[in-house]
């Protein structure tokens, strides 16, 4: 199972879909798809409501491993049921979907132009538990903000260090320093977060593969020596903020990189919708992420 997953993921065509909003970006999701703050009393009802978002879209008929590779999944979402099946079991048997977990508990306060991710006390138990729940990889955000040559590579070190203990665990980690797409400085930052994910490649033991999620970058084809390296089995995309449609076209500038959209992909999916609707709704965002992926 582990190396059809591999497989799938080195030479797919798709991309992959993030399902991962967790405490702080919850409301948010919910409010877009037309659930406000107002309609749930606490956290766990919160949840509650996320999930069935969530488990909506994941037994549309549209979302199949037919367009979709994988699926980022919150902790909470992993240790749920899905159709009445474990999520990861449901998304890779039922639909050929290969489940990644996200393990990183948000961003630290700004420093050097950068926010690094805040510690994961409990990595290896969250390793653990996705393992035994038939996980292939992980993914970790953290945010560049600036063109800061030291904040820059604290970001890059940070992320291959934890990438390495991911590694260690038998999964795939997709390492995701992101750039902001507001930033004054984004082509100097990605130029400082380019050569940081070489010098690190490098210093990969040979024969290990890692992943990349960045954001969509200012020169076309930037990452294409990035996606190249033996060491890297895939880079994907992040829309960043962008519209799904603008995300789209800037995607397919970039031959060989492929999506990993959340906001983008649930654009214009309602609570209110007839699952004829909801469907129909959603078909259409994949098949347009879809094209973007493989242009």
């Amino acid at each position: 199972m582990y190396h059809e997953m591999r497989e799938k993921m080195a030479s797919g065509k798709g991309f992959i879909a993030a399902l991962d909003q967790s405490g702080g970006s919850t409301p948010k999701a919910l409010a877009q798809y037309g659930i406000p703050e107002t309609e749930y009393d606490d956290e766990k009802e919160m949840f509650d409501l996320v999930h069935a978002m969530r488990e909506r879209i994941m037994t549309s008929p549209s979302f199949s491993g037919d367009r979709i590779l994988g699926a980022i999944l919150f902790l909470g979402t992993m240790e749920r049921e899905v159709a009445g099946a474990p999520t990861a079991e449901y998304l890779w048997s039922t639909k050929e979907v290969v489940p990644f977990l996200k393990v990183d508990k948000g961003l630290a306060d700004p420093t050097d132009g950068v926010q690094l991710m805040k510690p994961i006390p409990d990595l290896d138990d969250q390793l653990s538990r996705a393992k035994a729940a038939g996980v292939f990889g992980t993914k970790m955000r953290s945010v560049v903000k600036m063109a800061d040559a030291e904040g820059v590579a604290q970001i890059v070190a940070q992320q291959f260090e934890i990438g390495r203990q991911i590694l260690d665990a038998g999964l795939v980690p997709i390492l995701e320093p992101e750039v902001d797409i507001t930033s004054p400085q984004k082509e100097e930052a990605e130029r400082l977060l380019r050569d940081g994910i070489f010098r690190h490649l490098e210093e990969l033991p040979e024969g290990e593969q890692i992943m990349l999620k960045l954001s969509i970058p200012t020169v076309d084809g930037y990452y294409t020596e990035v996606m190249e390296h033996p060491a890297v089995l895939r880079v994907v995309a992040l829309s960043g903020g962008y519209a799904r449609e603008e995300a789209n076209e800037r995607l397919s500038r970039n031959p060989g990189l492929i999506a990993s959209f959340s906001r983008a992909l649930v654009e214009g999916l309602s609570v209110s919708q007839s699952d004829d609707e909801f469907d129909a709704t959603l078909a259409t965002s994949i098949e347009s992420i879809y094209q973007a992926s493989v242009t």
